[in-house]
């Protein structure tokens, strides 16, 4: 009688550690962005070292086409897809609460759809309560109001993230955080750099072996696109608050002239970064999320559009409608947070601060 024994598959971290160490015996890929210098700094990684590594990780996917050990070989690495989903497991792991993460991460189109449609629904009827005074989005629905239903869903979701990214600081181990960390982190997230690959030309997102920008290009239009916005919505604060200068707001005012430019990179970015999702080979990275990816980026565009929508709508019957889908999709974005990919930014600014607090890596010669 023969007994059929079950071996369970190894986990994530598990399968990044058995990879990463095969790389950190090659080295062959060591300047392709900041993962290889980070991991030479040892010989054994922890958990925590793992997701570190993982965050680091931009899934640019030059390593894999370099790599001389991927399948057919035994080794059958997939450095890419392996730190994809250690990274994707240290977002559910650390955010609160954990199941709507998960949720969020393989139903996120789904989820997102429903809650648009739903808050939606909520505005247009919070809109049949219109003010008796108001000019512009004001005729629809009162500025206090506004504030009072946006303030905590812009804030309270800010919380949840700091909560987690203290937890991710403790598990990855980061020490004191000087003035230069800061700054050099902050360089490299404003260049994106690593997002340019090993040699400068670009990552190989897309394009299997072949080098192309257009992945940083539209990463960069859409951050400072979103940047742009958050600076409009900022200044008309401070306008309506400290100069009794009230909405709407001309072409030519502040508010406008960061919001509108930033509205349209941000619609750039979004249709360019989910072009590339679409051709980019889903086994080299997350798959289980795709979807939640996707959903994040179409979020993002709808708000951008929807936006420049209700812009060029101003003055016509289209407004009210208008308003009670982007007042949604805002809402949405905001309290996804937390759970979206939107927090992988606030993850890997976390990850470069801590890599540039750390010594400087050891030579492949050592």
């Amino acid at each position: 009688m023969s007994l059929d024994l079950i071996i369970p598959a190894p986990s994530a971290t598990d399968e990044a550690r058995r990879q990463i160490e095969i790389c950190n015996a090659c080295r062959y890929c060591e300047g392709f962005c900041a993962v290889f210098p980070a991991m030479t700094r040892q010989k054994s990684f922890a958990d925590g070292d793992l997701t570190q590594l993982a965050n680091l990780c931009h899934n640019c996917r030059g390593c894999y086409y370099a790599c001389q050990y991927t399948a057919p070989h035994e080794f059958a690495l997939n450095i890419p897809a392996a730190l994809a989903e250690v990274r994707v497991e240290s977002w559910e792991r650390l955010a609160r609460p954990q199941a709507l993460a998960r949720l969020f991460q393989t139903h996120g189109v789904a989820m997102a759809g429903l809650l648009v449609v739903a808050l939606a629904v909520f505005f247009w009827a919070l809109g049949a309560l219109r003010p008796v005074e108001g000019a512009g989005f004001y005729a629809h629905l009162a500025h206090n109001t506004l504030v009072a239903i946006f303030a905590p869903a812009f804030v309270l979701p800010l919380l949840l993230i700091a909560l987690s990214v203290r937890d991710y600081w403790r598990e990855v181990g980061g020490g004191r955080v000087r003035l230069a960390h800061l700054l050099r982190a902050f360089d490299s997230a404003a260049r994106m750099k690593n997002l340019s690959g090993g040699h400068g030309e670009g990552c190989n997102f897309e394009k299997g072996d072949r080098f192309s920008d257009r992945r940083r290009v539209f990463h960069q239009l859409m951050m400072y696109g979103f940047l742009l916005c958050f600076a409009s919505t900022s200044s008309a604060t401070l306008m309506h608050y400290l100069l009794g200068l009230e909405a709407p707001y001309a072409l030519i005012s502040v508010p406008k002239l960061l919001g509108v430019p930033g509205g349209l990179m941000m619609a750039v970015g979004a249709v360019g970064l989910g072009w590339l999702k679409l051709r980019a080979d889903r086994s080299l990275g997350a798959a289980r999320v795709w979807g939640g990816e996707m959903a994040f980026v179409l979020l993002l565009g709808a708000v951008a559009l929807t936006g420049l929508g209700l812009y060029v709508a101003t003055g016509s019957a289209l407004v009210g409608p208008l308003l009670a889908v982007h007042l949604s999709t805002v809402m949405v974005l905001f309290l996804l947070m937390p759970f979206s990919k939107m927090v992988h930014g606030f993850y890997r600014l976390a990850a470069l601060v801590a890599e540039a607090g750390q010594p400087a890596p050891s030579s492949a010669n050592e």
